[in-house]
């Protein structure tokens, strides 16, 4: 990582791209590789099903906490250093979950796990706003982003094919070896924010960064919608296994399911970074998020008029949904950091702190009411659409005031 870069026509490396797509997905790696191994695991441990969906709620808990810690840190040492401690602490959590024999064990250390993953998460973002800004950005995030949408496709796949040739245990291998490379990939970069320089006390640096932020009305809608798609996904990620094993699927129709959600988030994602040639954010978001919202109150309607008894009256219309969420999150990301340059790993952190937390609370509730399946994950999804329209009136709000006040001035 260079120092901030002015030159945004400059190209960027592909070990570069690699290594952000690799940080950008570990935390949706270690969450969704496992997924078709829920009941093995369950049966393993004799435990029961809301404990095993709790492993997923306490792996969001973890990645919330983690990015307010990560995000200052990194702003005050650097990005390095801060990804190196988390690769270190994913790779020991990692370790443990491979060998433990307890279900207790198991949810502690996916909340170490988690701890260690939330790093990359927070310092990618960080680095794209330290490097890049405006069309150039918004770019890269656009990049970024539907690679992330891989890992719920081909994470469950490999999870399940694991899970029948080599047994539940090694997929957590796979992923202390995937924890290793990108510790060894950031050895090979440079560090992208300035270090030396004399700093203030970091309890008056936070109180500073930190009112500049949440005052932000642009930040706080756009974190809202950010958080708020996140939400109705990781509601469905909870609740499918699930729902499809109640339905009679098994673990490796569960992984495939994943499949058409991925290629309809890549649709959205690459479909919106192609727009951005010809229209502006402004432009695009109204209408994703139209169709973030048709989706989740046709997927609520279905479940509650039609009580379906395949996965695919659900699927389909949630394939829409992520086709929505490919293209709305690089335009929220980027317009909720892009103020932020003084302070850019605290606000992605505090950020990804927020989205995770609406994530955990969404999952939480799907596993407190995971008998009542596809009622409740319907649900929530329709319920984070409300959030939505608060978000985007927040943003757009905040937005119309500057342009006024611009206009007085002229």
């Amino acid at each position: 990582m260079n120092n901030i870069e002015n030159n945004t026509k400059n190209k960027i490396p592909m070990s570069t791209m690699i290594w952000f797509s690799g940080l950008s997905m570990l935390g949706f790696l270690a969450t969704d590789m496992y997924l078709p191994a829920f009941e093995t695991i369950r049966h393993e441990f004799g435990t029961s099903q809301t404990l095993i969906s709790l492993s997923l709620s306490i792996f969001l808990l973890g990645m919330a906490l983690g990015q307010l810690v990560y995000g200052p840190l990194s702003d005050r040492v650097g990005r390095k250093k801060m990804l190196f401690v988390g690769m270190t602490i994913f790779v020991i959590s990692t370790a443990v979950i491979s060998v433990s024999n307890s279900i207790e064990l198991f949810l502690l250390a996916r909340f170490g796990q988690a701890l260690g993953a939330c790093c990359g998460t927070v310092i990618w973002q960080a680095v794209v706003i330290d490097r890049y800004q405006g069309k150039s950005s918004e770019r890269v995030f656009a990049t970024i982003m539907p690679l992330v949408a891989l890992s719920p496709a081909l994470a469950p796949l490999l999870g399940a094919g694991m899970e029948a040739f080599f047994g539940w245990r090694s997929i957590f291998v796979v992923l202390m070896v995937i924890g290793l490379a990108l510790a060894f990939a950031t050895s090979r970069e440079q560090e992208s924010v300035p270090l030396g320089k004399k700093q203030e006390k970091l309890s008056s640096q936070l109180a500073r960064d930190y009112k500049q932020i949440i005052k932000s009305k642009i930040f706080m809608g756009n974190m809202l919608i950010f958080a708020a798609c996140s939400a109705a996904f990781f509601a469905y990620l909870t609740g499918s296994p699930f729902i499809m094993t109640a339905m009679g699927y098994s673990g490796s129709d569960i992984g495939l399911s994943y499949l058409p959600q991925t290629v309809a988030f890549l649709v959205g994602g690459y479909g919106c970074r192609s727009l951005l040639t010809r229209f502006n954010a402004k432009q695009l978001l109204p209408w994703l998020i139209t169709l973030f919202i048709t989706t989740v109150v046709t997927m609520f309607v279905i479940a509650f008029v039609t009580s379906p008894t395949t996965i695919w009256p659900i699927l389909i219309p949630f394939c829409f949904l992520a086709v929505a969420n490919g293209a709305i999150y690089p335009l929220v990301i980027n317009a909720a950091l892009a103020d932020f340059k003084n302070c850019s790993a605290t606000a992605a952190g505090l950020l990804n702190f927020l989205q995770t937390m609406f994530c955990f609370l969404a999952s939480s509730v799907v596993s407190a009411f995971s008998e009542h399946g596809m009622y409740t994950v319907t649900a929530v999804m329709l319920f984070q659409g409300l959030l939505i329209v608060v978000g985007y009136v927040l943003a757009k709000h905040k937005k119309m005031n500057e342009t006024a006040n611009a206009a007085v001035v002229v």
